[in-house]
């Protein structure tokens, strides 16, 4: 699981267990081999899972497209999602999802409280913080610091066997960006040795004025 989507998952279950009532539901977007993902969200405490199965890749609009449908049919009072994928560096499907919802939202967040009905989020800016409120329904995008993830437990990963998951077949609409290649950076050159001690610093002194001309 995307270490984001853990903050976001703990303080889902944090909440429920402050308020003595509730229900999580671990939703995701992708293949069929998710649902190991989701897995493991109900061994960490959740109580149902959600597979939007589709085979096909697909941009950030597309994946909040089919989350906001899903999400638009079911009841909630607050939808937490990690800030971030980590493997494209996508920070994008928190905030989609929350205005194809017309909900307020809240990203970067590393402190949360709510009361009545309200959500007071703290978020990182930068050079600073920002405090922000709104009442809910609305969206969270959890940074690292909102919390510390619990470790399923052996009951929990045992209890996740028994648990509801269901999967629904999802059409993706057509993805608004093509990816067409990616170029890994150049490769470093070897690094060198100019000498040992005192005595190698006026060569390598020269070498960084006359070769890397960083001095």
């Amino acid at each position: 699981m995307n270490p984001y989507d853990e903050f976001a998952l703990e303080e889902a279950l944090a909440l429920k267990e402050e308020a003595g009532e509730g229900n999580v539901t671990a939703m995701s977007v992708g293949p069929p081999e998710a649902t190991e993902t989701l897995r493991s969200a109900l061994a960490m405490g959740a109580d149902e899972g959600v597979l939007l199965r589709s085979s096909e890749s697909a941009g950030g609009l597309a994946v909040a497209r089919s989350l906001a449908d899903e999400i638009s049919n079911r009841e909630f009072d607050l939808i937490l999602f990690g800030k971030q994928a980590i493997d494209d560096d996508n920070m994008q499907v928190p905030a989609m999802v929350a205005q194809l919802l017309g909900l307020p939202c809240a990203t970067v967040v590393v402190d949360l409280s709510i009361r009545d009905g309200v959500a007071t989020a703290k978020r990182e800016v930068e050079g600073g913080h920002e405090m922000v409120e709104f009442n809910l329904p609305g969206v969270i995008a959890a940074q690292k610091g909102l919390n510390e993830p619990r470790y399923p437990s052996l009951k929990g990963i045992m209890a996740a066997k028994r648990k509801p998951l269901e999967e629904i077949e999802v059409e993706l609409p057509p993805a608004h960006l093509e990816l067409i290649h990616l170029t890994p950076p150049p490769a470093r050159p070897e690094p060198q040795i100019v000498g040992e001690g005192a005595d190698a610093v006026p060569e390598l002194v020269r070498r960084l004025r006359e070769e890397a001309k960083v001095i």
